[in-house]
């Protein structure tokens, strides 16, 4: 039997779908994946490993090349994919007919207003609507407010298959905690926090997880802890961010070395070590939004949540006020410049650039009047509209600014990067990639 319990019959005699057990998580079960990004790609190959399962994407060219075994966003290898030997992939929705198990894992980003687009999340909700049939589990990773799983997406769920929710489907809550480019802190060994719309349900989606997650689970008491534990992991860190970039603004006013006085301090044990940079991507410059919108719709404003935002998010603009700077003492005038950015994802090692603060800090330059050359080994040069070097040419750039700590700039070496610049060129480390006495400047 594929249907962990019977479906529900039309006669009046027929009996409901009882909430899943934890028992009922066996090599029987069927797992539905929505959404195969940075995100559902990793958990649909770890659940690919042990039970029947079936990845669907809206973007068919992306469900193309995971059919060959290439991974556009550098997660997983295709040795890696090629060890889900139970996965099957589609963009198709009908595919995921039959599943036991939902899990949608899709973009929650921020639209131009700063206010959270659950525009994907809730297309996800309506997409599992149409397929699901009674007694099956729909669990969410996608990062929300505390309430948007059962307020938003279950009752889209349950309007589109006309099933009722706790007596027909079962919701649950897993937050997603992948580290893009972070090769160390994968799927299987960071610890999964868990949770149901019931205890049962509870019990079940932890006992699926625990199939997949060798450093264990933690299991909330209800799915909005679940959302809010979530939400405030990338806060905490956003925050904590802008207080160093805070910190690096005043030690420049200082003539002090950002770097030297936070190592200095993270000599005391409980010293936490953060570094000054650039807060991009598709989680820290975007989560905070999310409960600052739901805080405010409740009736209360969270001064410091956003103020830490608008450090952040003025960094960009202060990167390129700095390096314009360093330029004037040299006497470059930036109107007339070209300036090499190393970097164009929003962090180290991954080819993301969803919301990446670089290309913030390359408009501002152009807005100067420089002409900005961009150089990322590790972004996929046809997934983004900036033209992308293969490799900078030598004696060409008035400055150079490191952006992103690449490994791969960091085996290029001071000479190289140098190499890169004129006689007389800036070069700027955003992210302390050089030693301090090998750059004219960094943050």
């Amino acid at each position: 039997m594929r249907r962990m319990v019977a479906p529900v019959e039309s006669s009046a005699m027929s009996v409901a779908p009882q909430p899943p057990s934890p028992g009922a998580v066996g090599d029987h079960t069927v797992v539905g994946v929505l959404g195969l990004g940075y995100v559902g790609l990793p958990l649909a190959v770890e659940f690919g490993k042990r039970f029947e399962t079936r990845g669907f994407d809206v973007e068919s060219c992306r469900v193309a090349q995971l059919r060959t075994g290439h991974d556009a966003t550098r997660e997983l290898t295709p040795a890696e994919i090629a060890t889900a030997d139970k996965l099957t992939v589609s963009e198709s929705i009908d595919a995921l007919r039959g599943c036991d198990v939902f899990v949608v894992a899709v973009p929650t980003p921020i639209d131009e207003h700063k206010r959270p687009d659950l525009s994907a999340f809730e297309e996800a909700a309506r997409l599992v609507g149409t397929v699901i049939a009674p007694g099956a589990v729909v669990v969410f990773e996608s990062t929300v407010f505390p309430g948007a799983t059962e307020e938003l997406a279950v009752p889209l769920v349950a309007a589109e298959s006309a099933l009722v929710y706790n007596r027909d489907f079962f919701a649950g809550y897993s937050p997603e905690r992948i580290n893009p480019g972070d090769k160390q802190h994968r799927l299987p060994n960071v610890v999964k926090i868990t949770s149901g719309s019931t205890p049962q349900a509870a019990a079940f989606v932890d006992a699926l997880y625990r199939r997949i997650v060798s450093a264990g689970t933690h299991r909330a008491p209800d799915i909005r802890t679940a959302e809010a534990a979530k939400v405030i992991e990338n806060i905490q860190r956003d925050l904590n961010i802008a207080l160093v970039n805070e910190f690096a603004m005043i030690f420049n006013r200082l003539d002090l070395d950002t770097e030297a006085v936070l190592q200095a301090a993270g000599s005391k044990w409980n010293f936490h070590a953060y570094r000054p940079g650039l807060v991009g991507g598709h989680c820290i410059g975007v989560d905070p939004y999310y409960l600052a919108a739901k805080a405010e719709a409740a009736g209360c404003k969270p001064e410091l949540l956003l103020s830490g935002r608008r450090v952040n998010d003025g960094m960009a603009e202060y990167i390129a006020e700095r390096l314009a700077e360093l330029m004037a003492e040299a006497s470059i005038d930036v109107a007339t410049a070209r300036v090499l950015v190393m970097g164009l994802a929003f962090k180290e090692n991954c080819a993301d650039v969803r919301n990446t603060k670089v290309a913030d800090v390359i408009a501002s330059l152009r807005e100067r009047g420089a002409k900005v050359d961009v150089f990322d080994p590790c972004v996929d040069a046809n997934a983004v509209t900036e033209t992308l070097l293969a490799m900078p040419a030598e004696n060409t750039y008035d400055a150079v600014l490191i952006a992103v700590a690449h490994d791969a700039f960091r085996e290029l070496g001071t000479a190289r990067i140098r190499a890169f610049g004129k006689a007389n060129s800036v070069l700027f480390d955003v992210k302390h990639l050089l030693p301090a006495d090998a750059v004219d400047g960094r943050l």
